[in-house]
């Protein structure tokens, strides 16, 4: 029997052997091995929303099991009108000076239905994160949303919450295309942006108004860029690491100052334009190893040459950043690739989907759409790391974007490559939502599939407290409890993500459910405060998520 890669490679072979058959014929041919290779690679795909309404930029997962999705305000008319009389008017908007067409959605989950927000200022390549209670802070954009600070409440789906545009603070420097991260004590730092390489704080720290200096910023930058969109990671020991261009930084926010430069990264640029994706791997045990995993990017000089065929890099380095001496670890992806989402997975396994395999970041700058996502097992030996996975048939390509859903299926949104939104093009602009499920909740694992009965609302850090679970079949080994966050996902970059598997007790019969003991994370380095969907995981199955307030 032929195995999913060999199918895929005779493919090129087989469109030689019958090229001058009837075009009829070579594109039966062609759907029929397509259709052999995604029947046996794992994962699954369903459409979700046919028509948002909008083109997902950012897209961020409210505790209340919905979507926030959000574009940017001066694209012209998008597909969802806002509410009867909620207009927004702006004489400087060379496109529309009355709009009434939403430019941010809220999806339910629970029914697939969307609803209009209405965003003011431009959120054009902005940033954003959760805070502590739950609101999801979004900063900056470009023109009139250049300083700007935003607000989104969430509520539960019958109810109504709406963006709010505060008018009593803004940043310090104008931000496009920076980075948040939530750190230990729940403030949000934000990190450089163009021309912008400073940082600065939301709520400002006291005494520390305004922004902060980070030289390094400015160190990385060449003459495409290369420096926005850092990759910044919150190690357990309350510093950052963080990522621009090729090279590497651990940050004491505190006291401001670099206390250790990483070595290189080989493989070119890896940040906006030229964008890879990065995550940092789960953390377990004790808490004190966090490694890094860097994957993709595009090659230096397709941003400057607007070379949209230029082949995309498909290596990844993986660095222990905690390590004394660290090093990149380097291994080659099935596919090259740029624009890639990387997913945290409840399992720790990471998801790679979306992108494109040539050219770079850009408007209409990439071709050659990646439809097939891939698994990073880093439990794995070097070399057996990587799986390929059942191919979607959308492009994802610039402005995409993928989240972990509760339920363990990955929204995948966005994809608009065009400047306005453009529905004839070769990649157009694309308003379904999908999901992909991994092979973890397929069919033939739901009797291993353990389902959440009792766990508390409220944890602080480092107390015990108990999980109840129900399995059908009898449980063998370890039930693991993981603390999963819902980040705010943008231009390849999940923004805060962070999964933490927490030490746990073997399960024991209790009244027809299991009871697993569990301790909370230690404190706001490993975890910082705030909703986690808290995922119980049976033999590499997670449940659906329940939502866990964790609190000083």
């Amino acid at each position: 029997m032929s195995t999913p890669s060999s199918l895929s490679l005779s493919l090129p072979f087989a469109m030689a052997k019958y090229a001058s058959s009837p075009r009829w014929l070579l594109q039966s041919l062609i759907f029929t091995i397509l259709s052999t290779v995604r029947a046996q690679l794992p994962g699954t795909w369903e459409l979700l929303v046919p028509n948002a309404g909008v083109a997902s930029m950012h897209t961020a997962v409210t505790r209340f099991n919905t979507v926030v999705l959000l574009d940017r305000t001066n694209i012209g008319p998008s597909r969802k009108m806002l509410t009867k009389g909620h207009c927004r008017i702006d004489s400087n908007d060379v496109v529309l000076k009355k709009d009434c067409f939403a430019h941010s959605v809220v999806l339910d989950l629970q029914t697939n239905q969307i609803r209009p927000l209405m965003i003011l200022t431009d959120t054009w390549c902005s940033s954003g994160q959760f805070l502590p209670d739950g609101t999801l802070v979004q900063t900056g954009g470009d023109l009139d949303g250049f300083k700007k600070i935003r607000k989104f409440e969430p509520c539960e789906p019958g109810e109504f919450c709406d963006w709010v545009e505060l008018k009593d603070v803004e940043l310090a420097n104008g931000r496009w295309y920076a980075t948040n991260q939530i750190l230990p004590d729940g403030r949000v730092i934000i990190v450089g942006g163009r021309g912008t390489n400073t940082v600065e704080y939301y709520p400002p720290r006291k005494n520390k108004n305004g922004a902060i200096e980070l030289k390094f910023l400015a160190d990385v930058e060449d003459n495409q860029m290369d420096n926005l969109y850092p990759y910044v990671h919150l190690l357990p020991n309350g510093h950052l690491f963080i990522f621009a261009n090729n090279k590497a930084v651990m940050y004491d926010h505190e006291g401001n100052r670099v206390i250790r430069d990483y070595p290189a990264l080989s493989g070119g640029p890896r940040n906006y334009p030229s964008a890879g994706s990065s995550v940092m791997l789960a953390l377990e045990g004790d808490f004190s190893t966090a490694v890094i995993v860097i994957c993709g990017g595009a090659q230096y000089g397709a941003f400057i040459e607007r070379s949209t065929d230029t082949p995309a890099h498909g290596s990844c380095g993986r660095i222990v950043a905690t390590d004394p001496k660290p090093g990149w670890e380097m291994e080659d992806m099935p596919y090259g690739r740029i624009m890639g989402d990387m997913v945290m997975l409840p399992t720790g396994d990471t998801l790679i989907i979306n992108g494109a395999q040539a050219g770079t970041q850009g408007f209409e700058m990439a071709s050659n759409p990646c439809l097939y996502p891939v698994l990073y097992r880093p439990d794995q030996p070097v070399g057996l790391r990587f799986m390929t996975l059942n191919p979607g048939t959308v492009p994802r390509m610039y402005h995409s974007t993928a989240n972990l859903l509760p339920d363990g299926r990955v929204l995948i949104a966005g994809s608009n490559p065009h400047y306005f939104y453009k529905f004839g093009a070769e990649f157009p602009t694309e308003l379904r939502l999908e999901t992909f499920s991994p092979e973890y909740l397929s069919p033939d694992r739901a009797n291993v599939r353990p389902v959440i009965e009792g766990i508390p609302e409220t944890v602080r850090y480092g107390e015990a407290f108990d999980v109840f679970v129900s399995v059908s079949l009898t449980v063998v080994g370890i039930i693991e409890v993981n603390f999963g966050n819902a980040p705010f996902a943008t231009h390849s970059f999940s923004q805060g993500q962070r999964l933490v598997k927490l030490n746990v007790t073997p399960s024991v019969p209790d009244s027809g459910r299991y009871r697993i003991k569990c301790k909370a994370p230690p404190n706001g380095a490993v975890a910082p405060p705030g909703y986690y969907m808290v995922f119980a995981v049976n033999q590499g199955v997670p449940s659906v998520a329940r939502w866990v307030h964790l609190v000083a």
